[in-house]
C-alpha cells in the first residue's frame, strides 16, 4: 500500500519504518523542519537544549529488546544523573531506581536515526485529510508557499501528533475523531539557560515542589553533549495552563526568576529562551494501543495511548503504540 503519515515524531518514525519493512510505501509529512516532535533538541551558538523530553526509561520487554538495539548502534546512552527534589531551597535525593537513557548527541538524534532511510517531507503542514473514493488526499501546506497543495491519493493514512490535533484531522471518521477528542492534552513552557560558568550546584537535575517550575535539568550533564552550562526548566503544568496565552517575554522573565529561587544561584545566564508546547502530555492516556479503522483504513498513534503500559506520555508509550498501528495495517 501507498501510505501516508503525518508527524515525524518518534511514535511517526516507529511506524514509518515498521511499514517499510513489510513492503509498503511510506511518506511523512511533517510541520516542522525536521524529525523529533517533543523530543526536539533546540541548537544554538552554545550547543543543544534538549527542551521537550528529557530521558526516557524501558519497563516492558519489548521496548527493552528495542532500546538494547539502540544501544548498540551508539544512538541512546545512560544519563547518570544526581537527582534531587527541591522545595524552598531544602534538597533531598530522589529518583535514583530505573535507568534514564537520552539520545545521542541529543535527544532528537534517536528520531533522526530511526527516520534514516524514511521519505519525510519537512515544513508541510497538512490541514485536512479527505476522502475520494476508496482513497485518501491531503490537503498540504508547504512552507513558504502560501497556497494548499493537494497529495495523494493514498491507500492508508496514520496519524502520528498529539490527541487534538489528531481530532482535528479525523473529522471524516467520526468514531475515532471523538475518542481522540476525549483525551485532555496538558501545555508545558519550557526554558532553556546558558552560562559562561559553572552553577557549582551538587545535582544535575531535580523535581521542584512549590514553584512555577516542576523540574530543572543540567542538559550538559547528558552523556555526548557540548561542554558548557546548559540548563533546561519546564514549568509546571497547573502554571503552564494559567499562563498558557502569555506573552513570551514574560513568560522567560517569570521562569528565570523561579530558577533563581529554586537553585539559590544568582548567576545570570547569558542566554535564554522559552518555548511553549502547547500539547506536551496527555492528562490520562486512552486505554488503547492506537487507533484504526480496518474499512477505511486510518488510524492515529502516539504517546497519548496507554499501550498497555501504566502512566502516559513516555517515549515507550509512543513506540509501543506506533508498533501496534503498523501491526494493524498489515494485517
Amino acid at each position: 500500500m501507498h501510505i501516508a503519515i503525518i508527524g515525524a515524531g518518534i511514535s511517526g518514525v516507529t511506524s514509518a519504518r515498521q511499514l517499510q519493512s513489510q513492503g509498503h510505501t511510506v511518506v511523512i509529512y511533517e510541520k516542522s523542519r525536521g524529525p523529533g516532535g517533543r523530543m526536539n533538541t533546540r541548537e544554538t551558538e552554545l550547543g543543544g537544549f534538549d527542551h521537550g523530553a528529557q530521558y526516557f526509561t524501558a519497563t516492558s520487554e519489548p521496548f527493552k529488546k528495542r532500546v538494547e538495539a539502540w544501544r548498540k548502534a551508539g544512538w541512546v546512552g545512560p544519563w547518570n544523573a544526581r537527582l534531587v527534589t527541591l522545595n524552598h531551597g531544602a534538597q533531598k535525593a530522589a529518583g535514583q531506581k530505573g535507568q534514564r537513557l537520552v539520545g545521542l548527541p541529543g535527544m532528537s538524534a534517536l528520531a533522526q536515526h530511526l527516520a534514516q532511510g524514511v521519505e519525510i517531507r519537512t515544513e508541510h503542514f497538512v490541514e485536512r485529510i479527505e476522502r475520494d473514493g476508496d482513497k485518501w488526499l491531503l490537503s498540504v501546506l508547504a512552507d513558504p508557499v502560501p497556497i494548499s497543495a493537494t497529495a495523494g491519493p493514498f491507500d492508508a493514512v496514520l496519524v502520528a501528533l498529539p490527541a487534538d490535533q489528531t481530532a482535528a484531522l479525523l473529522k471524516e471518521t467520526p468514531a475515532l475523531a471523538k475518542k481522540a477528542a476525549a483525551l485532555q492534552m496538558a501545555p508545558c513552557w519550557s526554558l532553556m539557560l546558558g552560562f559562561q560558568e559553572p552553577l557549582s550546584l551538587t545535582y544535575d537535575a531535580a523535581w521542584v515542589e512549590n514553584s512555577r517550575l516542576g523540574w530543572i535539568a543540567r542538559d550538559s550533564s547528558k552523556p555526548g553533549r557540548r561542554p558548557g552550562e546548559h540548563w533546561v526548566a519546564h514549568a509546571s503544568a497547573a502554571w503552564s495552563v494559567e499562563h498558557l496565552e502569555d506573552d513570551p517575554e514574560r513568560v522567560r522573565e517569570k521562569l528565570l526568576k523561579a530558577f533563581h529561587e529554586a537553585t539559590g544561584s544568582p548567576v545570570q545566564p547569558v542566554y535564554v529562551a522559552v518555548h511553549r508546547w502547547r500539547y506536551a502530555q496527555a492528562v490520562k492516556p486512552l486505554p488503547l494501543d492506537c487507533l484504526w479503522d480496518p474499512t477505511l483504513r486510518i488510524g492515529a498513534c502516539g504517546d497519548w495511548f496507554a499501550a498497555g503500559l501504566d502512566g502516559v506520555g513516555r517515549v515507550e508509550n509512543a513506540v509501543l503504540s506506533a508498533d501496534a498501528l503498523a501491526q494493524a495495517v498489515g494485517v
